[in-house]
């Protein structure tokens, strides 16, 4: 039975409900109006009586039936998701941003303004969307290079490049290998590092949708982390990973295995849970 609703306000209301009624988050139907109608929330607020347009009732209508029937995020329904205040391309070939993930860009720029670092070489591994690489590029005066095993990510993030105007050097390759040979100052990553085993326990908006390729890993969710590391024939000033909640010890204890007088620290984010591990070199403090 399709809704009945003539307003904008109404329209809000129907996909809240039917959004709670089917265990979605109420969200979506804000994040999906402002989309459609072009609206900020405050504009949806401001404009919440008048007229809903016809012309994207069924549109608007058939995002909010898919994301309940499928779990279809809707940053793929809109095309697009936000990051450090800026607006993106996400497809199915890359990871829908996360907050925590913003937390570490700016542990990374937070070190980079403690140190005074000059303009340093950073290299973004496993950069999926281009979010960590262009806005570091954008926020700090760094050269910046990124990888990725994927080459349909890789287009989405040169996209995105393009998009905000700036220069990064995007290199396909598995981790390190595409730049072996360059000069790194700092490390950046955020890997697959969820363990294949909880795989059941995910939502399916991120199971069904995100790549497998930038999700899981093998070893517990450890893998990317030793190939990495493995990878590294030089210790960078400072090596900056994103991780999963439970894995600060054994992350900081496979950088130790690697570089046993690096300075090394397991940072919380904003939910006080272990997100990031820093690593500087103890030469260069």
């Amino acid at each position: 039975m399709q809704p009945t609703f003539t307003t904008i306000r109404e329209a809000r209301r129907w996909a809240s409900v039917f959004l709670q009624e089917h265990n979605r988050e109420e969200r979506v139907a804000d994040l999906l109006l402002e989309h459609c109608l072009g609206l900020t929330f405050a504009q949806l607020l401001a404009y919440e009586t008048d007229p809903f347009p016809l012309d994207q009732r069924d549109t608007f209508v058939n995002n909010v039936q898919a994301h309940i029937r499928t779990g279809i995020p809707v940053q793929h329904l809109i095309g697009h998701a936000h990051f450090y205040g800026r607006e993106f391309i996400v497809n199915s070939h890359v990871l829908i941003p996360r907050p925590e993930t913003e937390e570490l860009v700016e542990g990374v720029m937070d070190w980079i303004n403690e140190t005074g670092i000059d303009r340093p070489a950073i290299v973004d591994i496993g950069t999926g969307s281009g979010i960590i690489a262009i806005t570091l590029a954008l926020e700090t005066k760094a050269e910046v290079l990124a990888t990725d095993l994927s080459p349909d990510a890789l287009k989405v993030a040169k996209q995105n490049a393009k998009n905000h105007e700036v220069e990064v050097d995007f290199i396909q390759g598995s981790f390190l290998e595409p730049v072996k040979n360059r000069n790194i100052d700092i490390l950046v990553s955020n890997p697959p590092y969820i363990a294949y085993e909880e795989k059941q326990e995910m939502d399916d908006t991120v199971v069904n949708f995100d790549p497998e390729l930038a999700l899981f890993a093998e070893k517990e969710g450890l893998a990317a982390y030793e190939a990495i590391l493995n990878q590294i024939e030089e210790q960078p000033f400072l090596i900056a990973f994103e991780i999963g909640h439970k894995q600060g010890a054994a992350v900081q204890q496979l950088i130790k295995e690697k570089f046993p007088d690096a300075i090394v620290e397991v940072k919380q984010d904003i939910n006080k849970k272990d997100r990031m591990v820093l690593t500087s070199h103890p030469n260069f403090l």
